[in-house]
């Protein structure tokens, strides 16, 4: 296997994404959370730029790289303080699903608008009765003469009030078997029968989260992606990069907080020395690195694994990447909050906000608990407890 390290072209993309979050930085994404509004000018210049459709086929206007390349962005956007989370979901999933499994017309009408950032889409699968477990969803299509017809809910779906339209996971009988089947569909925002609330969140972020209901629905054929008889291939082929996605999501995060500690830990004299030469403090904050350069790698060899088409074993290592990602986010911002004391938890520090964000890594898109179980019966062979 090829030794999974990043190319001149991966660090020369790395450097320029890091030039332009810094351009932009944690204090624009905060006024733009405290506005009520959306990133709109870093989504369009990083469109402008090829950073959105880096992922995408260059016969489409995209880059024509992979998620390796889209996985750098998202990091080095978050490293300095002003991730787009939409980028997991629009170009990440309903990209990546399109361009693998979209017939011709729906590859030409969403791949160039989803590559230059002037279209964008949502992914609804989490329902509330459902949870993590895909294998319970309720929301369901049954064929009408040609068109299919969509019934069910949705919860904690992002950016649907911005997105020009949904990719809804819904199930469909199997005329053979009887049994359901994973179906994905794309759902224009103003259709009839979808309507959306907005859950009131404790996080506070530029993309919001929504409960989607889809009273019949009524979609034309061509609304279906790919297979009917595929689904759960084309849903897995979504659902592994996002979680790669969101394991960049969290070591970007991760390394935000700890460039603002260990500059804090620098520059903060007590008595006569930077609180940075006590091992009490330099120790924790070595270890937080030492944890996110490790998530880093396994979030490398998942995306080359996935880039590569190993579906098999890219779903292993995406798995593990956004667990120890979430795991190494999460003690990077408690360390670098406990680094700073009082001034931690202030505004002018823009740490605490991350406390909360922080934990979204651990719990989505599927909690860590749940990789555990994967990895349990999956990887090591041992019996299921449900």
């Amino acid at each position: 296997m090829t030794t999974v390290l990043e190319t001149d072209e991966h660090k020369a993309l790395r450097a320029a994404v890091a030039a332009l979050g810094t351009r932009y930085g944690r204090e624009y994404l905060t006024k733009v959370i405290a506005a009520g509004a959306h990133p709109d000018e870093l989504w369009s210049e990083a469109a402008k730029l090829g950073y959105l459709g880096v992922n995408l086929p260059e016969a489409y206007g995209g880059g024509g790289g992979g998620i390796a390349e889209l996985s750098i962005v998202l990091e080095e956007l978050g490293a300095a303080g002003c991730p787009l989370l939409m980028m997991v979901v629009s170009p990440a999933i309903c990209g990546t699903v399109i361009a693998r499994f979209g017939t011709a017309d729906q590859k030409q009408e969403w791949l160039p608008a989803l590559a230059d950032g002037t279209r964008t889409m949502a992914f609804g699968i989490t329902e509330p009765d459902a949870g993590s477990n895909s294998h319970r969803i309720t929301t369901t299509a049954r064929r009408d003469g040609t068109d299919w017809i969509l019934t069910g809910r949705k919860v904690f779906i992002s950016g649907v009030d911005i997105a020009d339209a949904t990719l809804i996971v819904g199930r469909a009988e199997d005329a053979r078997t009887g049994k359901l089947k994973p179906c994905l569909f794309i759902v224009p925002r103003d259709a009839p029968g979808f309507e959306r609330r907005q859950i009131d969140m404790e996080l506070h972020g530029a993309e919001k989260q929504f409960e989607l209901t889809l009273d019949d629905v009524r979609l034309p054929a061509e609304a279906l992606v790919g297979d009917e008889d595929a689904g759960l291939l084309q849903l897995f082929a979504g659902l592994n990069p996002e979680r790669i996605m969101t394991a960049a999501f969290a070591i970007g995060m991760g390394r935000y907080a700890l460039s603002r500690a260990i500059t804090y830990a620098r520059e903060r004299t007590v008595w006569r020395d930077p609180i940075g030469a006590h091992q009490a403090i330099a120790h924790p904050l070595a270890q937080a690195h030492i944890d996110l350069e490790l998530a880093r790698l396994m979030m490398q060899k998942a995306a080359f694994l996935y880039d590569s088409g190993d579906d098999a074993g890219a779903g292993e290592a995406a798995n593990m990447a956004k667990y120890a990602a979430g795991e190494a986010c999460v003690k990077a911002v408690d360390q670098s909050v406990h680094t700073l004391g009082g001034n931690g938890l202030t505004g002018e520090f823009g740490l605490a906000s991350l406390i909360t964000a922080s934990r979204v890594a651990r719990i989505a898109p599927v909690s860590r608990e749940m990789i555990l179980n994967y990895v349990s019966h999956q990887t090591l062979g041992l019996p299921k407890s449900y």
